[in-house]
């Protein structure tokens, strides 16, 4: 067993150098004939107790540093667990990820729904993924659709499809910050998509690419804030299952609207709508004049600019 001798402990070496002082600084005075005994026992007291005070102050100083030691370990430890747990939800989260990017190849369409929702799961677990999660909804809307409510016959398969592809809208609409929500919007490409009852209401987006999109029946873009440009170039809106409105109201658009060949097939409605950015209806097709629109942007006027 190792450790340090009795006869070199700090404690003994203390009471030991106590016990001199005070025999020593007594005996000294004591040969003064005007000091008393009392008073000589009292400083030499005093001198002994100097040096045990010392010694405590000592130990004091030394259980501080100890402590501080243990808590700057405690801290380290506490933060690496933090580290580790933070990489265990990050692989967690790039599992769950890619299962969801896995499942929506299923053939079966419940199967792509629960997908979905998973993806959305994982983009309001980790902010970070909320754009790619975005990006994989709207390049699954992008894909080739016949929406069963412009076909002759009805076709099962195509109406379980179309479940699938509102269940996409809504949880896009949903992952998006609100109109006025702090956080920057995240951007929306869904060209050539066909999409129905679109609802992006009371949202902030980024950019939005909906050219050559078709939105059927009712779509509501009202009080959106749009960050960025917005491309709604040779789009077809309204036809569908049901006579549907293009609703535009109180909208914001900080940069470019261009709604150029646009084909409007039901009543637009731009009450209250705000263009910062330039504005294009070029070659843009009404069935009735919309509404809140200044007579300079309607399809009348001569606009001038790029088509695209």
């Amino acid at each position: 067993m190792t450790g340090r001798p009795p006869w070199r402990s700090p404690l003994l070496g203390t009471f030991a150098l106590s016990v001199v002082l005070l025999v020593g600084v007594s005996g000294w005075l004591l040969t003064d004939p005007a000091t008393t005994r009392a008073d000589a026992l009292r400083t030499g007291g005093l001198a002994a107790g100097a040096v045990v005070a010392l010694y405590a102050l000592w130990l004091n100083d030394r259980r501080r540093k100890v402590e501080e030691n243990r808590q700057q370990t405690e801290r380290e430890r506490y933060e690496l667990e933090l580290l580790r747990a933070d990489r265990d939800r990050s692989r967690v989260t790039d599992e769950r990820f890619a299962k969801s990017i896995e499942l929506l190849g299923s053939e079966a369409d419940q199967v792509r729904v629960g997908a979905m929702h998973a993806l959305a799961g994982v983009a309001r677990g980790e902010p970070g993924y909320t754009q790619t999660v975005l990006d994989v909804l709207c390049s699954y809307l992008r894909r080739p659709f016949e929406n069963p409510h412009l076909a002759e016959e009805s076709d099962p398969e195509a109406e379980r499809e179309l479940q699938v592809r509102l269940t996409a809208q809504r949880l896009i609409a949903e992952l998006l910050p609100t109109v006025d929500s702090p956080e920057p919007g995240f951007d929306l490409d869904l060209t050539g998509a066909s999409l129905e009852y679109f609802d992006l209401s009371g949202h902030r987006v980024g950019t939005l690419v909906l050219r050559y999109a078709t939105l059927l029946s009712s779509n509501n873009f009202s009080d959106c804030r749009f960050d960025g440009p917005a491309w709604f170039t040779r789009s077809a809106i309204g036809r569908g299952r049901l006579s549907g409105r293009f609703r535009c109201r109180g909208t914001v658009f900080e940069g470019r609207a261009w709604f150029s060949g646009t084909e409007f097939g039901a009543p637009a409605d731009f009450t209250g709508t705000i263009f910062r950015g330039e504005v294009n209806f070029r070659d843009a097709e009404f069935t009735e004049p919309p509404r809140g629109l200044p007579a300079e942007w309607e399809p009348t006027s001569s606009s001038t600019g790029d088509p695209s």
